[in-house]
């Protein structure tokens, strides 16, 4: 998987064991208290974890996640646009309640850039599966997990055993390095797919870093360290998973529900559900093209798997893409 290009993401026990129960968190994680942030306890155990990713690489392991979880549930984000180009971003650690600006466009208090509305919107990483209920957060685990075991799989057995396996894309010949104002490319580095969910591009390393680290340069000077922290790695899918790249609203946000498509959206097929999470990371390749595609059914076989495995449910499952038509590169 290739993401857009930023602003400018076993061995079979038996189902009575393994159908556990399982909790992404009770309620959402309130401004300024990071002790309401999930626990690492009631997120997964350490043995459902292994269940899910028998055949995992030992680089990903269950402490590295439950961390990243932990420490992305601290931050908070505000996004101001102006005049749909001058952005400004707003860094709050939930821990210590300090707000930092850690990025602002040139011209984002000029005249031209305050003629027009802001536009203003919040990425809470403290709800990522920690909304309104159980039932939904396990649902939203289960699409996080089937997306981030399909990019890292090593092999084809229909199995679904066989995610996480990989740190890195298969070819890392490419460097991925595109003309970007803000984030331009470091001499030498490249910035192909690595971690859970593959976050590939120089831009998209450099927002990233913004969110995670409260700088640019960690990610562009370092990219290499997705591959080498495993805590690191799974901030990464977290912070994709958790952030919306206009027009795309963000996966959370389209498998819980609180993005309701517009009439042009629904004119396009899209509709909240796991559908719509494979166009977010990779409709351009996957969606809009039949019910054949084979790693759009890859992606839904994964997450039908995990909601067993999970004890979960997804009933009226909108789970296709194959009729949504594709955001654009």
């Amino acid at each position: 998987m290739k993401y857009n290009k930023p602003f400018s993401l076993i061995v079979m026990l038996p189902l009575l064991f393994i159908a556990l129960s399982f909790s992404c968190g009770n309620s959402p994680a309130k401004p300024g208290n990071a002790e309401k942030k999930a626990a690492p306890a009631a997120i997964i155990s350490e043995q459902q974890f292994n269940v899910l990713f028998p055949n995992r690489d030992r680089f990903y392991t269950y402490q590295a996640f439950v961390q990243a979880v932990n420490d992305m549930a601290s931050i908070k984000i505000k996004i101001t646009k102006r005049a749909y180009q001058a952005l400004q971003m707003v860094r709050t650690d939930k821990r210590t309640g300090k707000s930092s600006v850690v990025r602002q466009d040139e011209g984002f208090n000029e005249d031209w850039a305050k003629s027009k509305p802001d536009s203003v919107y919040y990425i809470d990483y403290g709800l990522f599966c920690n909304e309104k209920d159980a039932a939904l957060n396990k649902r939203e685990l289960a699409a996080f997990f089937a997306h981030i075991a399909h990019e890292t799989r090593h092999g084809m057995n229909g199995k679904y055993n066989d995610g996480l396996m990989l740190k890195t894309e298969a070819d890392t010949t490419n460097p991925y390095v595109v003309a970007n104002d803000e984030y331009p490319p470091v001499k030498g580095k490249k910035y192909y797919g690595r971690g859970p969910l593959q976050l590939s591009y120089n831009g998209n390393y450099g927002y990233a870093s913004h969110c995670i680290f409260g700088n640019k340069e960690t990610l562009l000077n370092k990219p290499e360290l997705i591959e080498q922290d495993a805590v690191v790695a799974f901030k990464t899918a977290i912070y994709f998973w958790m952030t919306p790249q206009s027009p795309k609203p963000s996966a959370h946000d389209a498998i819980t529900g609180k993005w309701q498509p517009n009439a042009t959206e629904k004119a396009k097929g899209r509709v909240p559900g796991f559908g719509s999470t494979i166009n977010i990371v990779n409709g351009a390749v996957e969606c809009g093209k039949g019910d054949d595609m084979y790693n759009m059914q890859d992606r839904i076989g994964f997450y039908r798997h995990f909601l067993t495995l999970l004890g979960a449910a997804d009933d009226n499952c909108a789970c296709s893409c194959g009729k949504m038509q594709a955001y654009a590169y």
